[in-house]
């Protein structure tokens, strides 16, 4: 399988769990948008000039059909105002840390753990202070905004979000290092004397 071929695949999965999980973000099954954008930084570094647009993208269209499903304006939802368009860069800080991580990775260890986790770690916080600070500062639904309201805020949604993001960025680390030690195995076979 070529490099493209593979990517092209991981792309299309990313799109499915995007698509599949965005559309209700307090299910049952969590919203895997913050995991599908760091597991998209890491797989698909050589293409983010047009699958990083094209899976934010796809978040706005899934939100909007969403949104207009419930019988509502896109423009007048409570989640949608200026700060929505900062998740661009919340989202982008998912992506570059899977690029960040994927620079360092050479194969599963101990420190490629320890790698995936600070990256992860360190992404989510950055992706939630952008997401969640905007919309509590720059949106009109937080009527009296202060320093120790945002600080709560920040800190009561902080490690849902980063537990969401690590159980679908750890089952998808576990796929990884399965099919690397599989790659590694001889092929083995009867040879005709």
């Amino acid at each position: 399988m070529t490099a493209n071929v593979q990517r092209a695949f991981i792309l299309s999965l990313l799109v499915l769990l995007m698509a599949g999980t965005r559309i209700n973000h307090f299910a049952p099954i969590p919203d895997a948008s913050w995991a599908v954008f760091f597991i998209g930084g890491f797989y698909l570094r050589d293409w983010t000039r047009w699958a990083f647009p094209l899976l934010m993208a796809l978040a706005v269209v899934v939100d909007w059909a969403v949104i207009s499903n419930q019988g509502m304006s896109f423009w007048q939802h409570y989640c949608v105002s200026a700060a929505y368009w900062m998740l661009v860069p919340a989202y982008f800080a998912m992506w570059a840390g899977g690029m960040l991580l994927r620079r360092f990775h050479k194969a599963a260890s101990w420190q490629s753990l320890g790698l995936l986790v600070a990256s992860l770690v360190g992404s989510v916080a950055l992706c939630h202070l952008i997401a969640q600070g905007s919309f509590y500062w720059i949106s009109a639904s937080v009527a009296d905004p202060t320093v120790a309201g945002w600080a709560k805020n920040y800190a009561d949604w902080l490690l849902p979000y980063l537990r969401t993001a690590a159980l679908y960025t750890g089952a998808a680390a576990l796929v990884h290092v399965v099919v690397e030690a599989v790659a590694k195995q001889p092929a083995t076979g009867c040879v005709a004397h």
